[in-house]
């Protein structure tokens, strides 16, 4: 069943008065939690676990219950929750007997950015890279923007911040609807796919949700999409039809802001760009992969269309960092490069792998690989399979999907059956502490490892290193103690909690019913 939100109206963020956020160490929460203390807001929280995350938002006097209790409520206004927390979840439901204000998280942001230019970036790929370049991009011109993202941007050194100037920057997440509650004067969607369709139920429907998106774009300001993406082509000519200021980038031909000349390399990504046919230089981003120049390009647009120096877009583009688990360097050890790379749709999986195989150049690469929830790789298996069959071996453990019952013959048994490759260069994992040590048997010096997938494996990549390094100093690799069960048994809780564009289940956040075997968007 689809969540219904209240759309964004006149209601500030200071109108909330003491808010408390259930599932506060989700990505997605964390964000909203840190801009309204930046705010001098008083904000809680509650959690189950003690994330390394929380102690900045102690740092800036949010207070943290590490437990979920209705006294956790005593003093509070308004109470935030994530599509990950259940409707009987006992605060919530104690938030309500009160009388208390109850708002979903996008509504809650929706309130910190009424009275500022939204900047609102959806779409099923690319979404917190798209938001953290054109975060970066307004920074660089000086206009101090506002901004909750769903990852944290290393050079930023956070995903959320209260500035002083009138540009707010938001992920908008299709995952649940809630994109449409905000009222952005720019909309940028980077692309339509198919996913999320356990909330749209098939793809006219997804794609109609996103016409609605940029259709509560303000009529003075600017609808952003890619002219190479046949979703986004669709979306265009719909909303010109309509009389909308659509504006497209891309390498078509009939792209307003158009890219030539794009060379990928390890070292990272250059291209062209001109705007009806006049040349507005070369772009370089130090991180690998053409689509990142599409994603930039993105950001550039949206510089020239709200008249900030290019120059600007230039240089931010140059230094960016990269945004955690969207192809983050975790380090090397014993000559093996590992990544971490929070891809699990089949087109931004095989996006992710050639960059990669660029990265290993005359290396091997291999993938261990969590898939995100089993409706996905029930419904795209074949796809998933083509995909991981990029990599020279696979590792593959069982699927993350909270809340769902598996069926006979789903998971990833039936997957790794699937993936085109000899039978000693795959491997399905039953438990998390054999996946370092099958990776530490396997790689060699020069090889390039990327952890893949749902939330949880995120955490894999210093034990992968540590296995790496026990065989350097040449001990056998041993097991590690399994921070993150893969296939809870039915009923059981797994890690949940919030993330901006994912499927509402998440590292931190509150314990969410798991199904027989445990997003982004």
């Amino acid at each position: 069943m689809t969540a219904q939100f209240t759309p964004a109206g006149t209601l500030t963020a200071e109108d909330l008065g003491a808010v408390h956020l259930i599932g506060v160490g989700g990505v997605g929460m964390l964000g909203v939690a840190r801009l309204l203390l930046t705010r001098g807001i008083r904000v809680s929280g509650s959690d189950l676990r003690e994330w390394p995350s929380l102690a900045g938002l102690r740092a800036l006097g949010g207070t943290i219950h590490l437990s979920h209790e209705v006294t956790n409520l005593d003093g509070v206004d308004t109470v935030v929750y994530s599509s990950a927390i259940p409707q009987d979840h006992l605060e919530l439901v104690e938030a309500r007997r009160r009388g208390l204000r109850v708002l979903h998280r996008s509504e809650a942001l929706a309130a910190a950015m009424t009275g500022r230019r939204a900047v609102a970036v959806a779409g099923t790929h690319g979404k917190t890279t798209t938001t953290s370049m054109v975060t970066m991009v307004l920074q660089q011109a000086g206009v101090d923007p506002s901004f909750v993202i769903g990852g944290e941007i290393s050079e930023v050194g956070s995903g959320a911040h209260h500035g002083t100037g009138e540009h707010f920057v938001v992920e908008a997440d299709e995952s649940d609807r809630s994109f449409l509650i905000y009222r952005p004067y720019v909309s940028i969607i980077t692309n339509v796919e198919a996913d999320h369709l356990n909330t749209y139920g098939d793809y006219a429907t997804l794609e109609a949700a996103f016409v609605e998106f940029a259709r509560l774009t303000d009529p003075d300001g600017f609808i952003i999409t890619c002219a190479d993406d046949p979703g986004g082509r669709r979306l265009a000519e719909s909303l010109r039809s309509e009389g909308r200021r659509v504006f497209t980038y891309g390498e078509a031909a009939d792209a307003d802001l158009r890219l030539t000349e794009i060379v990928s390399s390890a070292r990272g990504v250059r291209y062209l760009a001109a705007i009806d046919g006049r040349s507005l230089g070369e772009f370089r981003l130090p991180v690998p992969g053409r689509h990142m120049g599409l994603n930039s390009a993105a950001a550039v647009l949206a510089a020239y269309l709200l008249e900030l120096p290019l120059e600007a877009a230039e240089a931010a583009l140059a230094v960016f960092p990269g945004v955690r688990r969207r192809f983050e360097r975790k380090g090397v050890a014993d000559g093996v490069l590992v990544y971490d790379e929070y891809a699990y749709h089949p087109t931004s999986m095989t996006l992710a792998m050639q960059t990669l195989r660029e990265v290993a150049g005359d290396g091997r690469l291999i993938v261990v690989f969590q898939p995100y929830r089993l409706y996905r790789t029930r419904d795209n298996q074949a796809e998933i399979a083509e995909a991981l069959a990029i990599a020279d071996e696979v590792v593959l453990l069982e699927v993350f999907g909270p809340g769902e019952l598996r069926q006979p013959g789903e998971g990833s048994a039936a997957l790794i059956a699937a993936v085109d490759l000899p039978a000693d260069r795959k491997v399905f994992v039953e438990s998390w502490e054999q996946a370092p040590v099958e990776v530490a048997r396997r790689a060699r010096s020069g090889d390039v490892v990327v952890t893949m997938g749902a939330p949880p494996i995120s955490l894999m990549g210093d034990e992968l290193l540590a296995a790496l390094g026990e065989r350097t100093a040449g001990s056998a690799p041993t097991a590690t103690v399994d921070p993150v069960a893969t296939t809870p048994a039915i009923g059981d809780p797994v890690p949940g909690g919030t993330t901006s564009g994912g499927d509402g289940a998440a590292l931190g956040g509150t314990a969410v019913p798991g199904g027989s075997a445990p997003t982004a968007g």
